[in-house]
């Protein structure tokens, strides 16, 4: 715990637990494995239908109907990289070598997907693709989300993410360099929003120092060990404290109801699988529903936030 929590090196404890830093390497790869097979079914899955509606009602709350979390990248950077991989590990804007973490984190800071693993050469587009994210998507493993914003139905639920992802109905973006107000409204409340994922990212480096700092360790399996385990334990404590996110927004939600009489509410249904696996990955793709869907959110947000608006 004292090596997650502070990073200190593996020979730093010997003094008092009498063992020697190859030892203590060791049981830190036996701690870790014994996370990740107890809790990560618990802690590291795919959202259930009620984290489903909890999670859609904050998001309509904070007025982007249909979404369920922010995605982005993290690299960490890793001190012992085998020489021989060091050119498909340098990253070229640091020079440094590191490994990246593909994330999607909620407003609570919960983290529902976690894909370690890619070389830091990468960029957000490349690791996407190498990603599990979208597999239970095409297979029709995951429920369907039907929503409506400005008045039009969707049925497919989505992330916020940055400028670098592709423009799929999956993922919504912000828009560069907006000229009208309900553009900048719009860009305003996406780049809070998105914030989510970064904010996740803060504060699992806080709570465990080891992520924080380069890695020590030689095998990029062991890496991928402690980022699990670090994700699974952030969780944990997440779950502790929901009731403090859980208040602010029950509280919230309780103001937004005495102003409007007819709340949101959302369908979820469990999809039968894909007749066709290709047809499923297209319409996931498709561009002209992503930029529908901004647009929709565009005029959405300003009607629900315009009237605060400076």
């Amino acid at each position: 715990m004292r090596m997650l929590a502070y990073g200190v090196a593996a020979d730093a404890v010997d003094e008092y637990i009498k063992i020697g830093g190859t030892t203590a390497s060791e049981c830190l790869r036996r701690f870790c494995k014994g996370i990740i097979h107890l809790y990560e079914p618990v802690y590291l899955r795919a959202p259930t239908q009620d984290d489903l509606q909890r999670i859609l009602r904050v998001s309509e709350m904070r007025g982007f109907p249909g979404m369920i979390g922010s995605i982005d990248c993290m690299h960490w950077e890793w001190k012992n990289c085998p020489t021989a991989w060091e050119g498909q590990f340098t990253r070229g804007d640091k020079g440094t070598t590191t490994v990246i973490l593909e994330a999607v984190a909620t407003y609570d800071l919960w983290i529902w997907h976690a894909f370690f693993g890619c070389p830091g050469t990468l960029n957000d587009i490349n690791v996407l693709d190498r990603s599990p994210v979208f597999d239970d998507v095409e297979q029709g493993n995951t429920p369907k989300v039907n929503f409506f914003v400005n008045q039009r139905p969707y049925n497919m639920a989505y992330y916020l993410a940055d400028g670098i992802y592709p423009s799929y109905p999956t993922f919504v973006k912000s828009i560069r360099l907006p000229q009208s107000e309900p553009d900048k409204l719009f860009a305003k409340y996406q780049e809070g929003c998105r914030k989510d994922i970064e904010r996740a990212f803060g504060v699992l480096q806080a709570r465990f120092k080891i992520i924080r700092e380069p890695a020590r360790l030689w095998d990029i399996n062991d890496l991928a060990l402690i980022m699990r385990s670090c994700i699974i334990l952030n969780n944990m404590i997440v779950e502790d404290e929901r009731d403090i996110y859980a208040q602010n927004w029950t509280d919230y939600d309780q103001s937004e109801a005495s102003e409007s009489s007819t709340p949101e509410s959302f369908s979820t249904e469990v999809l039968p699988a894909f007749a066709n696996h290709v047809r499923a990955r297209s319409v996931m793709r498709d561009s002209n529903v992503h930029h529908e869907l901004q647009a929709d959110l565009v005029k959405h947000i300003w009607e629900k936030f315009g009237i605060f608006h400076d």
